[in-house]
């Protein structure tokens, strides 16, 4: 079922981004960056600010479900690491046959957008190699079980 993967994709998929972005590539970008490609490339799934439940999920949204934003079952509110976002944006994004399309530049760019949304940084905030490992998430320091974290 299915077909092999070619060795590029074997490479792509085999080298995750640990809490520390050793593994990050160059590239930069800032919010003001990535809300361009949000709304040509992300928002039809996933909304201008996030919060459509079109993508990610299949319950009904609530303010406590929305898969990328929403509560603290939200992609942004459960992980303790920026890279986290990084990784998940740069492995699956833009959904189906594409996933992992996107430039170093635009994954930097959709992480800091979200990041935006959510008051992490300011809108010309430069996220890169450097920078995106530093930044302090709402939930860094909490001790989640894995039951309540989802990434």
């Amino acid at each position: 079922m299915g077909k092999p993967l070619s060795d590029e994709e074997n490479r792509s998929w085999a080298t995750g981004i640990g809490p520390e972005g050793k593994e990050l590539p160059p590239g930069s970008a800032t919010a003001k960056e990535g809300k361009e490609l949000w709304m040509r490339r992300c928002a039809k799934c996933h909304g201008v600010d996030a919060k459509s439940s079109m993508a990610g999920s299949i319950r009904p949204p609530t303010p406590d479900n929305n898969p990328v934003l929403g509560g603290e079952k939200g992609l942004i509110q459960s992980t303790k690491y920026a890279t986290t976002i990084w990784d998940i944006i740069n492995r699956a994004m833009p959904l189906g046959e594409e996933a992992g399309s996107l430039k170093a530049e635009e994954v930097y760019g959709a992480t800091a957008y979200l990041l935006y949304l959510q008051g992490i940084i300011k809108e010309n905030d430069i996220m890169d190699a450097k920078s995106l490992p530093k930044v302090q998430m709402p939930h860094a320091n909490d001790d989640m079980s894995p039951y309540k974290r989802r990434f």
